[in-house]
Formats: structure tokens, C-alpha cells, sequence
């Protein structure tokens, strides 16, 4: 059976924005949650400033309390070498560096070109080199730019394998703003499958205009084997009009059950989970999936 892994994102690119607080036992509890459902990889915090992200301010809590030497993996994202070296102390295998396809949202976002924000990572990647941490590499805006528009795939392309040299394991190519469609998500998978292999690269699609399960699937058919998701499709980019969350795990874990693709995730569970961090927010899931099956009886 054809397999796809699924890299799910809620509890840290899903809550990072969210007003309010979620508590570190209720964090500790969803990502439980998603573990148990069969999801291996989750992104479980970011060692980012607090000031500008409060709700990341307990991540070495968080990691502490969680079983770093076990099947599951939780990857962290780290922006400079202060938090390469709280990542340490928390002892991940893994950590998450981004980068920008627009000079303008790099500009706007951390006050650095592109070539500058990558630069920034270059001491990073070498203390992960010696502690054998993997790094995985994130290139937003890989579609269009809330200031530039459209951003040319061959850009997309430069950054992506800029970061492939600079010892990324797989690179994760996000439409930020969730304004991609088949043709052009296509159009850029081609042009960054030139210098990345397939095999390298992942999707990380918004739902801003209802087009990520379209995006997904049509980037599964082109030969993408490795998605984001967000629980309950938590998330989503401050810079965008209307722009609404990640895709939701639920409702991609739906779409592979009905291709007849394995993904190791129950789905049941995973609803579950979905519905318990509703509650923590106190509103209904941004998930088809979830809507549709109803919250679980308890």
C-alpha cells in the first residue's frame, strides 16, 4: 500500500498565534493525544523570543515532560543560536529553520533579506552537525506574498535548494497565505524538483480560500509523499487578509483513507483530539472532517 507521512504542525505552528493562553499540561495532553492517534512526527514548540510569542514561552517545559528518546519525534523551530541552545538543553533530535521566498515578507517579517536570514542559520546548522541534530527547512511564501503577489516558482527554487546545501534533510514548501491553487502549486513543485528531489520536499498548505485539500492532492498525484497538517486546522499567517488555518489533519487523513493511502493515523482518535483542543479554545474546529463526524461521545 502507498504511504504518505503527514508532519503535524498544531501544537506550534497552530497555537503560536492563538490569543489565548493554552496552559503547558493542556499542550502536553493534545500532543499525547496525537501521539496515541498514530501521528510520529509532531512539532511540539519554538525556542522564540516570548515577547513576541508568548504562547511558545513554556516549549523547554513542554519538551522536558516529553519522551525524546521514543518512536515519535518532536521537532522544534529554532531561529538563531540562543535557541539552538535551549533546543539542546531540551535534548531534540530535531529542530525546524525558516526561510522566506520573498524579499519583501523576509524584509517585513524578521528586517533581513533573504540571503541575510539565511545566512543566520549557518552557526546553527554547524552546532547541529556536531550534536547530530536533523534540520529541516521551511520556505514560506512559495505561491504568493501578501506584499508582492505572485512569487516566481524559479525563486522558490534558489531558496529551497540554498537550504538543501546548507544540510537541510527535507525542505517543507508553504503557501502562506493559502491563496494556491492545483496549477500553481504544480507549476512550483516542478521548478523546485529540478535542484530538491521529490523525496526531499513537503507540502504546507492554508486553507484561506478552500483549496489545501485540492492542493494536496494534486501535489500527491505530481509525487509529494510528505504533507503538513494542523489539528483542527489551527493556525494560519497574521499578514494575510482572511486568512484562515493550516489544512486540517482530519480532513487530510480522510483524503488518503479514500485514495487508498496509508498514513498510520487512526481517524477516530485523531477527532478526538481535534474536539479537545476546540474545547481548550473554546469554538468549533476549523475541520470538515470533525464537523461532520460530530464531537465523541465521552
Amino acid at each position: 500500500m502507498e504511504t504518505v507521512k503527514l508532519v503535524e504542525v498544531g501544537p506550534r505552528d497552530g497555537l503560536q498565534n492563538e490569543k489565548q493562553a493554552v496552559g503547558t499540561n493542556d499542550k502536553l495532553a493534545l500532543i499525547r493525544k496525537l501521539a496515541e492517534a498514530g501521528l510520529n512526527t509532531i512539532e511540539a514548540g519554538a525556542f522564540v523570543s516570548p515577547k513576541w510569542v508568548p504562547q511558545m514561552a513554556d516549549s523547554l517545559a513542554v519538551l522536558k515532560a516529553l519522551p525524546l528518546s521514543g518512536p515519535v519525534n518532536y521537532p522544534v523551530l529554532v531561529p538563531n543560536d540562543k535557541g539552538m541552545e535551549q533546543a539542546l538543553e531540551a535534548g531534540v533530535r530535531e529542530i525546524a529553520v525558516f526561510g522566506a521566498a520573498s524579499e519583501s515578507f523576509s524584509q517585513k517579517n524578521i528586517n533581513a533579506s533573504i540571503a541575510e536570514s539565511l545566512a543566520r542559520f549557518d552557526s546553527v546548522m554547524a552546532t547541529a552537525r556536531r550534536h547530530n541534530v536533523r534540520v529541516r527547512g521551511y520556505v514560506s511564501c512559495v505561491v504568493a506574498c501578501p506584499y508582492e503577489g505572485r512569487i516566481a516558482p524559479a525563486k522558490v527554487a534558489e531558496v529551497a535548494a540554498r537550504l538543501l546545501d546548507m544540510g537541510c534533510y527535507e525542505i517543507s514548501l508553504g503557501d502562506t497565505i493559502g491563496v494556491g491553487t492545483p496549477n500553481t502549486v504544480l507549476d512550483m513543485l516542478e521548478a523546485v524538483s529540478k535542484f530538491v528531489p521529490m523525496n526531499q520536499l513537503a507540502g504546507h498548505f492554508h486553507d484561506t480560500y478552500g483549496m489545501a485539500i485540492s492542493n494536496i492532492h494534486a501535489s500527491f498525484g505530481a509525487g509529494l509523499r510528505t504533507f503538513d497538517s494542523s489539528v483542527a486546522g489551527l493556525g494560519g499567517c497574521p499578514y494575510a487578509r482572511g486568512a484562515s488555518g493550516n489544512v486540517a489533519t482530519e480532513d487530510v487523513v480522510y483524503l488518503m483513507q479514500g485514495l487508498g493511502v496509508a498514513t498510520g493515523v487512526d481517524l477516530s482518535r485523531l477527532v478526538a483530539a481535534t474536539w479537545f483542543v476546540a474545547g481548550l479554545l473554546g469554538r468549533e474546529p476549523d475541520s470538515r472532517v470533525a464537523r461532520a463526524l460530530g464531537r465523541p461521545e465521552v
